[in-house]
């Protein structure tokens, strides 16, 4: 951390999503109501979970911590978003932005790990349903978690690490709403272009490699069912449907964002919200409408919860 001694630059600029009030009013509502509406649906995920003995399964185990990052995630970046929309000068202090920095990526590089292992869990109960709950042990999914964060923070240091001894002695804006670790690094009063590169292999190679292991395995999936039973691969197709959707939900603008030779400010604040706020906000909504156990659940948790509050 001593080479924060060296940085001129204090705090920088956030130049935001739009300089008109009307426009920031209809962003107030929209994303407040997006950001409101994943917490308490991730949060419902994780009680219904914690507190069903129906769904004391390794699915549900890391869909719960699925939501707990969701949870994480959303909150990173959406609430001072939200605060700033209402801010004349919109500032991030220089350890803050590095705060935002470590946290994205922590929990970002986790949860690309634990969506490998649900897609693990998803092959297992298909090709393997008779020995499910032996492979998928709680031993086995609680190192899954523990391996997904360590490496979620590896990468998270990882990224820190090219950024946190750069010096900053000019111009502190960044046209984003948070900090965003390739417009940060152009700001250095260094030639920036190798580090770029370094920080793009680094989560966007990341990035791209965890989805074509995802792709690969949904096929490999599918092409043994289908040596197995020609029927069976509909009811393949269906229990993969919800994970597929959130894979290429989390991915997609990821790797959009890192490797699209052509960015653009518009195009890379659009990925970023999509990411920060939209993807969270869908996750338990995907989870929910396409599992019959879950929605039987919640209604099972609601009607305890309604039933408790008459007694109280």
């Amino acid at each position: 951390m001593d080479g924060l001694n060296h940085s001129v630059v204090s705090e920088f600029v956030l130049l935001g999503l739009s300089s008109s009030w009307e426009i920031q009013l209809l962003l107030f509502l929209f994303f407040s109501t997006l950001y409101v509406a994943s917490l308490m649906g991730n949060l419902l995920i994780v009680l219904t979970v914690a507190s069903d003995s129906h769904l004391q399964s390794p699915m549900y185990f890391l869909l719960a911590n699925l939501s707990i990052m969701d949870l994480i995630f959303c909150s990173i970046t959406a609430p001072k978003m939200i605060y700033d929309l209402f801010r004349e000068h919109e500032t991030i202090s220089f350890g803050g932005c590095l705060v935002q920095i470590f946290f994205i990526h922590a929990v970002g590089g986790t949860e690309m790990v634990l969506l490998t292992a649900m897609a693990f869990d998803r092959y297992v109960a298909i090709c393997k349903p008779l020995h499910y709950l032996t492979i998928m042990s709680p031993r086995r999914c609680i190192s899954f978690l523990f391996v997904s964060w360590i490496i979620g923070l590896i990468h998270s240091v990882t990224q820190l690490a090219f950024v946190v001894d750069l010096p900053f002695c000019g111009p502190n804006e960044l046209d984003s709403f948070f900090c965003d670790l390739p417009r940060l690094i152009q700001l250095a009063c260094l030639e920036t272009y190798t580090l770029g590169f370094m920080v793009t292999a680094n989560s966007g190679f990341i990035s791209v490699f965890s989805f074509l292991i995802l792709m690969i395995s949904y096929i490999f999936i599918l092409v043994t069912v289908q040596k197995k039973s020609s029927g069976g691969i509909a009811k393949a197709l269906s229990t993969l449907s919800a994970h597929v959707t959130v894979v290429v939900l989390f991915f997609g603008p990821l790797i959009f964002f890192y490797l699209w030779p052509f960015p653009t400010s518009q195009l890379d604040k659009f990925l970023a919200l999509f990411d920060a706020v939209i993807t969270p906000f869908l996750n338990p909504v995907i989870y929910t409408f396409r599992n019959k156990e879950m929605k039987v659940a919640m209604k099972r948790l609601c009607t305890q919860f309604v039933n408790y509050s008459q007694l109280s």
